[in-house]
């Protein structure tokens, strides 16, 4: 086991939607849009329960 196991994890900076990307390199755009895609299926299935919800009534 390494050392770095037990440290705490940092926490990934927030992403500021329109912000400058231009300094940013291709591998932080690729996680930045990994990031995004996975907001977004987190936004559709809240989506989803809330209808499966409201449809159920």
């Amino acid at each position: 086991m390494d050392l770095d196991d037990f440290q705490p994890r940092k926490k990934l900076p927030d992403i500021v939607l329109s912000e400058d990307i231009s300094a940013f390199s291709a591998h932080e755009l690729e996680l930045r849009i990994a990031r995004l895609e996975a907001e977004i299926a987190h936004c559709r299935q809240a989506i989803a329960a809330r209808s499966a919800t409201k449809s159920a009534v």
